[in-house]
């Protein structure tokens, strides 16, 4: 029998460290460190650097897994699917705050390092652009389909969207003014559609 020691995986340890530092900065914040994350992830910190080169790439690596560890794209373009016009901008709202609630500490966080923390501001920037894309195909198939109200542009009304969904917003309601998540929803799904749908 072979006591030769299997070579690590190394997706599966670059999972393990993405993982290990979601948790720390969900607890502690973005700015926790290089060498607690490797720590909590059983490695050494020279192991991180390997895996992705600098703390921003780190930081950019760990936003873009939780798009795919909570599968934001399948659930958005499930949504663009949606064949009724009203029903397609009421469920994307539904599935971008559903999103929004899981990453909420994480991305908090990202939004209060990004006037000081270069790395923070380009892994924020990174998916609010995606997701700034996303908006505006949406909202463009909602002019194509007769549902947007006249007086917007389709750059002014994805923008709007991007603003009135947004993380800030959503911890405003339910971090400053205490609303229930629940709550929040249903006025940001009511407003939205008030706000951008023809009459």
């Amino acid at each position: 029998m072979s006591s030769a020691k299997r070579t690590p995986d190394p997706d599966q340890t670059r999972a393990e460290i993405l993982d290990a530092a979601w948790d720390l900065v969900s607890e502690e914040g973005a700015e926790v460190s290089l060498a607690r994350i490797a720590e909590a992830a059983g490695i050494s910190r020279q192991s991180v650097y390997l895996h992705f080169g600098t703390r921003g790439g780190l930081l950019l690596a760990l936003v873009r897994r939780a798009d795919d560890r909570f599968e934001i794209r399948e659930r958005m373009f499930g949504a663009f699917a949606t064949a009724d016009p009203r029903e397609r901008l009421d469920r994307v709202v539904r599935v971008w705050i559903d999103f929004v609630r899981l990453i909420h500490p994480v991305a908090t966080d990202l939004v209060r390092l990004r006037a000081t923390d270069a790395d923070a501001a380009a892994a924020w920037e990174d998916r609010m652009s995606e997701l700034r894309g996303w908006l505006l195909e949406l909202v463009k198939s909602l002019r194509r389909d007769g549902a947007l109200a006249p007086e917007w542009g389709l750059g002014e009304a994805a923008e709007y969207l991007w603003a009135a969904v947004s993380v800030q917003v959503y911890g405003l309601l339910t971090d400053d003014c205490g609303w229930s998540e629940r709550r929040a929803l249903a006025v940001l799904r009511r407003t939205v559609a008030a706000a951008l749908l023809a009459r």
